[in-house]
């Protein structure tokens, strides 16, 4: 039995192993499988990687081919670096980082993370020198207290080495006052300097119950002033935290805050109150935030402190570092104000560096660099970098050169006959010349300098200080042959040149060169020819000045009379056009009235039709009785004429929702039946030019005219449609108030000069005019078309205001506020207003040529009705001066003389002297035609 059990046990026991070996072989063979899936998992891994990194590669390479073709490209540069940070491709990064910065100023999240990489890199003793530097040239990129905390932070590090508490101090002294004043970030360098000065403290204290030395108590004494006087320096700036700030001083001071500290620590609260409003506009504002750091700017600048307006320049470039304009605002207020030398040209190399593309940044630069006696070396090299920069008109290469040409100017001895200056200045000159030809033509597909005035400037040059009229005239024959003969002013400055520096013979050639060759004003040039024959010439002279001046100007009348003709012919064929829509839109119209005659409507009650009529005529009686001030301006009765005239809407007019109109055509009539009293013109005013789509006009109106008195009833005029038409009629309770309501004409009533003038029945007063229209020319008001439509009145006041003194500008806008690329400009006098013509006339601004013309209107021309026949002044065309085309003034150079000679044919214009082309047998006005025109037109 017990065998048998032994043996019973020994089978089991063998049944167990041979289990145990099985699931052993099966566990292992599971593992074999799992190690298998994994190192299959891990090539996947490994060929997705793989993938990765060759695909970033790849797009390195084009980043850095692309960089190699156009180094200027600051987003290129950006996503470089990214890609080589994230490949881990340190020294690869460092050197696209370099190149980066030699270009263009780093931002700080790019210092930031540039700087921490190297003090990894470089955390032995001996390679912080070189941390050092880098530090130093990210802080001068721009004033950021994050960068000078980690440069301060770090220079910790470095203490230990010999002077090594010295230069942290320097580091610190030089943060606060880089940054001490940011208003929310400058308190945390001023911590950061005390705790260290307070670590500096923990270490000269003697240990407690030891008297310290008489050495000792110095230091100690030493180092406590110092944590005094940064307290105290602190507590004098509005900062944030203020309140802390304090408080620590009083637990920390043993003697409790000085008075002085107090005094200043409240005037620094006062002015922290005053900056606080622009700081919360600031925390909430979306980027950029412009509009708000120049609120902030210009509360400094009244402030009056250099180092406060200095900071807020500073944030504000810090988040705008690509704007221009806050760049030469900075500039320009550093040269005027500050005038420290490191401070001003530091700015203008961080203004070019972070917009190379603005011309103007590059002209101040090359100012302050001569202003602060800088190298000519240096100048030089600016110079040249400008001119690689990349500008995007033609223009600003011409401007450049001339800038850079006048300070070559200003450094010539004249009273030497040669020197090596001069010699520079010659070639100058010739290399622009050759710049503008080459260079820039072929960029841009115009010279930028038309005019030639380089090439001027060179000859008044030539002829003025080095008494070389040879080289002068050579220079302007050069002028001359580059598309510059046509013009009078090209030849009168020549012939000055030759006034004041050659003889009468060049002078008498210049001006019948002049004569010959001039096209748009030939005669002016014709006058100053003969006026220089009465001076300087013989009777032969004479005689061939007259000779060859009465033939230019025959030749040139018959030019003009062809292009008369042609251009009556032209206008007669588009007014037999206008005619004939004009005629197929009335047959329309006279179509719909027998159609809606034969409709059965609802008739209106007699005594509201009387009552309505007497107020609410037609679209072309009820203004016929209106204007009565004869002071409104040619222009402003143009911008109108459509709206109170016309038939239909303005482009751009957006009509009222239905349901205003119902309810402005139903208080119009209730208006009629609740008010009855009789029409007194005597206390009712007449108010035109109002918006179509200005709503509950009534109510709008009743709010302005109410201080001015009483008010009988207001009524405005609407269309059938119950559409406000633009005008309607105020009246008083009384006459007196109505002098006062004329008063608030041109008053602007939502983007619109409201008209304001007396309410006249023309039936009444049959001499009265419907308007007075001022036809004369003014002289002292320019007239600009061709106006881009994002144009705006600021936009312009700047662009005029270095022409002279603005009065008035006015943007011309439809009805509904859409502008017409139109303006008027009216400056202080005649003399500012033909300077900005010449000037002005056209000007690109924004893709757009503009045209600029001395203001003068053309006369009202309203259709011919069958009952009365049009006056013949009313018909007289707009005056024509030059060859610059119809219905533009330019500035007339025509002599008084030849003004005289052609009285008479002015006259016969104005249709009073021509007895047979005016009057007929009975003596009645007959009025003219088209061909009387063209006839009058060829007499001359």
């Amino acid at each position: 039995m017990a065998a048998s059990s032994n043996a019973e046990q020994t089978q089991l026991q063998d049944m167990e192993e041979e289990d145990a070996g099985m699931e052993e072989r099966e566990m292992e063979s599971d593992e074999e499988e799992e190690d298998g899936m994994g190192e299959e998992n891990s090539d996947d891994e490994e060929n997705d990687s793989s993938e990765d990194e060759k695909e970033n590669e790849a797009e390195i390479q084009r980043l850095e081919e692309q960089l190699s073709i156009n180094a200027f490209d600051y987003n290129c540069h950006v996503d470089l670096i990214k890609l080589l940070k994230q490949e881990g491709e340190l020294f690869r990064l460092r050197k696209a980082r370099q190149k980066m910065s030699e270009l263009f100023p780093l931002t700080e999240e790019i210092w930031l993370d540039w700087l921490k990489d190297e003090i990894r890199l470089t955390e032995e003793e001996p390679n912080r020198e070189k941390v050092y530097e880098l530090f130093e040239k990210a802080v001068k990129d721009y004033i950021c207290p994050d960068i000078w905390l980690e440069y301060a932070q770090y220079s910790i590090g470095g203490m230990g080495s010999p002077g090594g508490i010295d230069r942290v101090r320097s580091i610190f002294e030089r943060a606060v006052t880089a940054v001490g004043l940011h208003m929310t970030k400058g308190h945390a360098v001023w911590e950061a300097y005390r705790e260290f000065e307070n670590a500096i403290l923990s270490t000269v204290q003697p240990p407690p119950g030891r008297i310290p030395s008489h050495q000792e108590q110095e230091l100690l004494n030493t180092q406590l002033g110092r944590i005094h006087t940064l307290f105290r320096r602190q507590l004098a700036i509005p900062l944030m935290e203020m309140e802390a700030t304090y408080a620590e001083y009083e637990e920390w001071s043993e003697d409790g805050v000085p008075d002085t500290v107090t005094h200043l620590y409240k005037k620094a609260v006062q002015q922290m109150e005053k900056c606080k409003p622009f700081e919360d506009s600031l925390l909430v504002a979306e980027p950029p935030k412009l509009a708000e750091y120049q609120a902030y700017i210009d509360f400094e600048l009244k402030e009056g402190d250099p180092a406060r307006v200095q900071i807020t320049f500073e944030r504000t470039l810090a988040e705008n570092c690509l704007v221009p304009d806050m760049w030469a605002k900075y500039t320009n207020y550093l040269d005027r104000q500050l005038k420290v030398k490191d401070l001003v040209l530091s700015t203008h190399d961080r203004a070019v560096r972070n917009c190379p593309w603005t011309m103007g940044l590059w002209k101040s630069y090359l100012l302050a660099l001569e202003r602060h006696g800088a190298d000519h070396h240096t100048v030089s090299d600016i110079f040249e970098k400008a001119l690689n920069a990349g500008f995007i008109q033609a223009t600003d290469y011409v401007e450049i050169w001339q800038a850079y040409l006048d300070y070559l100017r200003r450094r010539v001895d004249f009273s030497k006959e040669s020197s090596k200056e001069l010699e520079e200045l010659r070639g100058a000159f010739s290399r622009s010349i050759d710049y503008m030809k080459q260079d820039v033509e072929e960029r841009f597909g115009e010279s930028g300098d038309p005019s030639c005035l380089i090439m001027q400037i060179w000859a008044r040059i030539e002829a003025l200080h080095c008494k070389n009229i040879q080289k002068a005239r050579e220079l302007w024959d050069s002028i001359m042959t580059k598309g510059n003969a046509k013009y009078a002013n090209m030849w009168l400055e020549y012939y000055n040149l030759e006034r004041s520096s050659g003889d009468p013979v060049h002078c008498r050639k210049a001006l019948h060169r002049a004569v010959q060759c001039t096209t748009d004003y030939p005669e002016h040039v014709c006058e100053v020819l003969l006026t220089f024959e009465r001076v300087e010439g013989s009777l032969e002279d004479w005689d061939t000045a007259v000779l060859k001046t009465e033939s230019r100007l025959t030749r040139i009348n018959q030019q003009r009379a062809k292009a008369a003709e042609k251009e009556a012919n032209l206008a007669r064929q588009e007014e037999e056009r206008v005619d004939q829509r004009r005629k197929a839109k009335s047959d329309k119209k006279a179509q719909k009235k027998v159609q809606r005659g034969n409709r059965v409507g609802e008739k209106r009650k007699a005594e509201q039709d009387d009552y309505h009529d007497e107020w609410n005529e037609d679209s072309e009686q009820a203004p016929k009785r209106h204007r009565g001030n004869g002071d409104q301006t040619t222009e402003e009765s143009m911008e109108t004429e459509t709206g109170l005239f016309g038939k239909n809407a303005p482009p751009g007019y957006k009509p009222a929702p239905p349901g205003t109109k119902k309810t402005q055509q139903g208080a119009a009539l209730k208006q009629s039946d609740d008010k009855p009293e009789l029409r007194n013109d005597n206390c009712s005013v007449f108010i035109s030019n109002l918006a179509y789509t200005l709503e509950e006009p009534e109510a709008k109106l009743r709010t302005l005219f109410e201080p001015f008195g009483p008010i009988q009833q207001i009524r405005p005029v609407f269309s059938n449609k119950g559409t406000f038409k633009g005008y309607c009629y105020v009246q008083f309770e009384s006459p007196v108030s109505v002098p006062e309501a004329l008063k608030l004409d041109r008053r602007e009533v939502e983007g619109r000069p409201m008209f304001v003038s007396p309410c006249v029945d023309k039936n009444k007063n049959p001499d009265f005019k419907v308007f007075k229209y001022n036809t004369s020319m003014e002289k002292q008001k320019i007239f600009i078309s061709g106006l881009p439509f994002s144009c705006t009145k600021e936009q312009l006041e700047e662009i005029c205001r270095s022409h002279g003194s603005i009065k008035e500008v006015r943007m011309v806008t439809y009805r509904s506020g859409k502008p017409k690329g139109l303006a008027y400009v009216e400056f202080a006098d005649e003399a500012q207003a033909s300077h900005a013509v010449l000037k002005m006339d056209g000007m690109e601004i924004e893709g757009n040529k503009i045209s600029v013309a001395i203001s003068n209107p053309p006369r009202r021309n309203i259709a011919d009705k069958s009952s009365s026949s049009r006056p013949m002044a009313d018909l007289m065309p707009r005056q024509v001066y030059g060859s610059r085309g119809r219905g533009r003034t330019q500035l007339s150079l025509l002599p008084r003389a030849l003004h005289r000679q052609n009285e008479s044919a002015s006259k016969v214009e104005n249709g009073t002297a021509s007895a047979g082309a005016a009057g007929n047998a009975s003596g009645e006005t007959k009025p003219l035609s088209n061909a009387d025109f063209a006839r009058m037109l060829l007499s001359k």
